[in-house]
């Protein structure tokens, strides 16, 4: 038996936000609909979650983001300071979102945060002059925020793939579109892969300023990083075709072709893939240190 996010969220006591945010950092396991529709949560996870010890409370606390200025007092540090170490990839965002004037203002776990400033080893960091590659880099205009950002999200991603095409078309989603032709040549593949994207309408309606905005922070712009998603996308797809060719059209008027492949054949809507966490694809962009 299963239940409705919604549902599941006023069972467990969370606020909608807090609810996805648990679910996007893996505290709470969901499963595929029969019905392809929204994922749900079964309800031995949901009693799993209730029997943990300190519930609700430990549970909030686990999902608490912060700003700059409430972060770097918990961390004890000057807000400067703290949007330095940000900006150098040393404190990861676990998400933002948009003000009115379309700023992008980044949220960290609480509870990050405190196991960094507790930690000997960034006690230098914390206090002390920091070192002179990073001074240089920060000097130079380097942001590593949406960078660290798009590596959490792509675990999210990839743990709700269920076989190798799922996985490339996760990959695909955090590259520029226009490298695809030349990534995937087979236009049938690439009109399936676009089928296969996941959905990401947390972020505002297609086209919209909002969109736009938040586009640029979820396509990769770092050299290393896009070699890297290119090189696994490549993988992915080579797998994906040994387990079965991406599906073709019965006649050419069937479906419409997708906005970004104007001139490819469309492709029926596929039936979602079984769902099982896929782990460890991500861990190596993960630890990069930028």
């Amino acid at each position: 038996m299963t239940r409705p996010q919604g549902s599941a969220a006023r069972e467990l006591g969370l606020k909608r936000g807090e609810f996805d945010l648990a679910v996007r950092l893996g505290r709470i396991r969901t499963v595929a609909a029969r019905d392809g529709g929204r994922r749900r949560v079964s309800r031995e996870e949901i009693e799993r979650i209730r029997d943990t010890e300190g519930f609700p409370e430990a549970l909030r606390e686990q999902v608490r983001v912060v700003g700059t200025a409430e972060g770097a007092h918990l961390m004890e540090i000057p807000p400067t300071r703290f949007t330095r170490l940000a900006r150098a990839g040393l404190l990861i965002p676990a998400k933002f979102y948009l003000n009115r004037y379309r700023t992008v203002v980044w949220l960290y776990l609480a509870e990050e945060l405190r196991e960094f400033a507790e930690s000997e080893l960034h006690a230098p960091l914390l206090t002390g002059r920091a070192p002179d590659k990073m001074r240089a880099r920060l000097s130079a205009g380097e942001d590593l925020r949406p960078r660290r950002w798009r590596a959490r999200h792509a675990g999210y991603l990839l743990g709700q793939c269920g076989d190798p095409w799922d996985r490339a078309a996760a990959m695909a989603t955090l590259l520029d579109p226009t490298q695809l032709p030349d990534l995937v040549e087979n236009p049938y593949e690439r009109a399936y892969l676009h089928r296969l994207r996941p959905e990401e309408s947390w972020y505002g309606a297609p086209e919209s300023p909002t969109a736009r905005v938040v586009e640029r922070i979820l396509i990769a712009d770092d050299p290393n990083e896009i070699s890297w998603l290119r090189a696994n996308l490549l993988l992915s797809l080579s797998e994906a075709r040994r387990l079965r060719p991406a599906p073709r059209p019965t006649t050419r008027e069937s479906a419409p072709a997708p906005e970004f492949e104007p001139v490819a054949p469309s492709v029926p809507e596929p039936r979602p893939a079984a769902v099982e966490p896929v782990r460890g694809l991500w861990g190596r962009l993960l630890g990069r240190r930028g």
